[in-house]
């Protein structure tokens, strides 16, 4: 079978896989086995800031949404700005991640904007290299990220932020971004853009992958379902880009029909309980979506013939791993695989889930798609 042509398993192979892992059916009726995930863009926050989310728990989370491939942020105490740094993140995962990671390099030390990181001292290590958290203020410093990014073979990821516009704004996201993008031109760098959240942005990227640029852009889910005028005064609802209105949403949806946009990622983000309290105002920026992404998407997306399931299976495994370079599963081999009930409906509980974080702009809201177990390297990961 080549995952190319075909991207799921149907039923009746379902029964014969469940048998060899010891899943108990319990005479479900809709289920299909699907590839591993990969997410492009998850915050495991340790080393560091092991109170809000840890490798292991981080890693069962991605496993609990059928994630096999997780590709961790930079912004982390020590960042990933040199060998040193990184390899006290590399000894964590190790150790304890269940799913595959891979981290991202940060461009510059400490994430600061002030110089260039030891990038090529961690190129060979980390998947691409991103100041994820903030934009990279400096021309003249994101353009000698790009040369040194496109010497060593790596992608740039890009938070596009300009900090001289409100964070709320459109015009912070889609003017830092116009500059990226003729940085790309000058230097022909390979270019990936985070969470685009605006119809602004959307209508930039597209216009550069019709000019040939090497330029590759992500959305998350919650972008996709919400928009300002649906959200509430509360800080599940808080996270960096904003939501935007619902012009953007409907920029977003057809970016993803059209192919503009190239995947989606969660941009999960944990905080304490404490840390997300007090209102859009007080809340830190940031939410977790690893447990309920595919099933949000399968249900707004798929279920309502936005897209079908084939486009959303190469949105969240395909194309990102495409990207970055890593192999998607072959189901004909059997060991990176999950399996899905596509028929049980349910209501979100984020009392549930195994990530640390509590977060979620999906707090109750009713889904279709329970994951039942994941298979990653042969051994299954999570079993529900």
């Amino acid at each position: 079978m080549n995952t190319k042509k075909r991207l799921y398993l149907n039923m009746e192979e379902v029964e014969q896989v469940a048998k060899s892992i010891e899943i108990d059916l319990n005479s479900r009726f809709d289920l299909m086995i699907l590839p591993g995930l990969t997410d492009v863009h998850v915050h495991l926050r340790e080393p560091g800031f092991s109170y809000k989310e840890t490798i292991k728990t981080g890693t069962l989370a991605a496993a609990a949404g059928g994630f096999t491939k997780i590709l961790s942020m930079p912004n982390l105490d020590p960042v990933p700005d040199s060998r040193e740094h990184l390899d006290i993140q590399l000894d964590i995962i190790e150790k304890d991640a269940c799913v595959h990671v891979y981290p991202y390099g940060a461009i510059t030390k400490g994430e600061k904007g002030e110089a260039l990181a030891d990038l090529e001292d961690i190129a060979k290590d980390v998947i691409a290299f991103t100041d994820d958290g903030r934009g990279v203020m400096s021309d003249d410093l994101m353009r000698e990220a790009m040369i040194k990014a496109k010497e060593l073979g790596k992608l740039v990821v890009a938070h596009c932020e300009d900090e001289n516009f409100p964070r709320e704004s459109s015009e912070a996201e889609f003017k830092q971004l116009a500059r990226d993008l003729q940085l790309v031109r000058e230097t022909g760098c390979a270019y990936h853009m985070c969470h685009v959240s605006t119809k602004e942005s959307v209508e930039l990227i597209r216009q550069a992958k019709a000019e040939g640029l090497d330029v590759t852009c992500e959305t998350a889910p919650h972008y996709l379902v919400f928009s300002k005028e649906t959200i509430e005064d509360h800080g599940r609802f808080k996270m960096n880009p904003p939501i935007k209105y619902e012009e953007d949403r409907q920029a977003l949806l057809e970016a993803l029909k059209d192919g503009t946009i190239d995947m989606i990622a969660t941009d999960h983000a944990p905080h304490s309980a404490e840390e997300k309290a007090g209102g859009m105002a007080g809340a830190a920026y940031g939410i977790v979506g690893l447990e309920t992404a595919f099933p949000v998407l399968y249900t707004h997306l798929v279920e309502k013939n936005v897209i079908t399931l084939d486009r959303l299976i190469q949105l969240l495994t395909i194309e990102p791993n495409e990207r970055f370079g890593l192999d998607t599963p072959d189901l004909e081999k059997m060991e990176e695989f999950s399996i899905w009930d596509l028929a049980e409906e349910y209501e979100v509980d984020p009392e549930e889930f195994l990530t640390m974080g509590r977060s979620t702009p999906f707090d109750g809201m009713k889904v279709k798609g329970r994951c039942l177990a994941t298979v990653c390297g042969g051994k299954v990961v999570y079993r529900r």
